[in-house]
């Protein structure tokens, strides 16, 4: 393993200067660099694994929703501010985006297209820096009321400004601007695709830079006791409100890249939903964990693109798998992916497989009964044109029939106890091996 050798001057004085200068090694962080490395290699290999239009559109929204949930978790996971309103920063910065795109192409403003989305980052900061300095006033209860009026009075103003906001058909634009460079002209969907990941890889590990730094550890100081940093003499202030402002940058990077993909910004952009979406998928992903954000990202993508599709009560399902993760994992995915590795580092992880694989069969009979039970509710309410009968699952069921209603009731109840029976063995299992790992711990110690 390389080393960096650092030179560190002794202090003066005669026994310093006999001592001579202190060396220390510090050796290379393999694990990171291999872990950036990997990143790099799945954003540049995943469009020529996934080929089709639909997938390369999907990858291209992924790589815009992780630069969002990240720069929204800034707030949320390291300063412990909760906003109802982030959608205003990536929304304004798509604004500002589309009209310096639009004004690139009239030859008033000479931007390439590539250049656009740092537009949309200097809007999104130029946004945090006005209403970001009345927002972080306030922490707590007080700063999310705040963001959620200040969303709202956005939202109403994209209805009422239309010269600016385009009113309820948006503002639309061309990102095929100038001659092409190299051949790039970011027409076709793959080009646009490859500029959106350097995008997201420079934007990721720029804030991942933010969190070593002394103002992103202030603001987890912050975060964890308010207090203690105004009695060493900090002003939290301050330490919000710049963070905000970073956060709005990038907000509105992530509002540059959306111009870049679709080529039009509607008042949604800006709109409670948009928030709404930013916060419930930081959170499943794991707002403790840095990489939590990016995870939320590709699953909200996900749900949005490919859920939708299948079944017309998406929302409900998403927001029972909301409810799931409030309850069982709060920390997140992220969080139950980090206390898995632990456990196989330990060697712990094979004790624990059949418990999984029950628990996995026992969610599995539930879901498969709830949805049962949901689809048939929605197709009562919104499909009764197209009669009682639909298909689930390679099944028909009969909406007007009661054995289609007992059996998924049946399916539903069954599922839901032997769940619960399921997860008890799993948590007696899972509390037996934390408790060896604890005691190998204390071993290792006591060496």
């Amino acid at each position: 393993m390389k080393a960096d050798t650092l030179v560190q001057q002794a202090p003066a004085g005669v026994g310093a200067q006999a001592a001579g200068p202190v060396y220390h090694f510090k050796p290379h962080n393999v694990g990171r660099w291999l872990v950036w490395g990997l990143f790099a290699l799945v954003l540049i290999v995943a469009p020529l694994l996934f080929t089709s239009g639909l997938s390369r559109s999907m990858l291209t929204q992924m790589g815009i929703a992780i630069v969002a949930c990240l720069s929204y978790n800034m707030l949320l996971g390291q300063g412990g501010m909760l906003s109802f309103g982030h959608a205003v920063y990536t929304g304004l910065g798509s604004y500002v985006a589309i009209h310096a795109l639009n004004a690139a192409a009239g030859g008033t403003m000479p931007t390439p297209a590539s250049l656009i989305p740092l537009v949309g980052g200097l809007a999104g900061m130029f946004f945090a820096i006005v209403l970001g300095f009345v927002t972080t006033k306030k922490a707590g209860t007080p700063f999310a009321m705040i963001t959620l009026g200040i969303g709202e009075l956005v939202f109403a103003m994209s209805l009422m400004l239309p010269e600016f906001f385009g009113g309820e058909a948006g503002v639309s634009g061309d990102r095929v601007v100038g001659s092409p460079v190299l051949g790039i002209s970011f027409g076709p969907q793959i080009q646009v695709y490859y500029l959106i990941a350097l995008y997201t890889f420079v934007c990721t590990a720029a804030m991942y830079a933010f969190t070593r730094t002394p103002l992103g550890r202030m603001l987890n100081a912050v975060r964890d006791n308010a207090e203690r940093v105004e009695f060493i003499g900090y002003s939290t202030q301050r330490v919000r409100y710049f963070a905000f402002i970073i956060a709005g940058f990038f907000a509105g990077i992530a509002g540059g890249l959306y111009v870049l993909n679709f080529e039009i910004v509607t008042a949604e952009v800006v709109g409670a939903g948009r928030s709404g979406a930013y916060l419930l998928f930081t959170f499943l992903g794991g707002a403790t964990f840095f990489f939590g954000p990016i995870i939320g990202g590709i699953l909200m993508v996900i749900a949005f693109v490919l859920l939708s599709e299948f079944t017309m009560a998406w929302l409900l399902y998403l927001g029972l798998i909301f409810l799931f993760m409030v309850m069982y994992a709060p920390g997140g995915i992220a969080s139950l992916i980090m206390m898995n590795l632990r456990v196989a580092a330990y060697g712990k992880l094979r004790k624990l497989w059949t418990a999984y694989l029950a628990l996995g069969g026992t969610v599995l009979v539930l879901l498969t009964g709830a949805a049962a039970m949901i689809e048939m509710v929605y197709h009562m309410q919104l499909g009764a044109a197209l009669g009682p009968k639909l298909r689930f699952l390679g099944a028909t069921l009969d909406t007007g029939a009661l054995d289609s209603w007992f059996g998924a009731g049946f399916v539903l109840l069954t599922g839901l106890a032997l769940f619960e029976v399921a997860r008890r063995e799993f948590v007696r299992q899972w509390d037996a091996v934390q408790e060896e790992i604890e005691h190998e711990i204390r071993r290792r110690e006591a060496l």
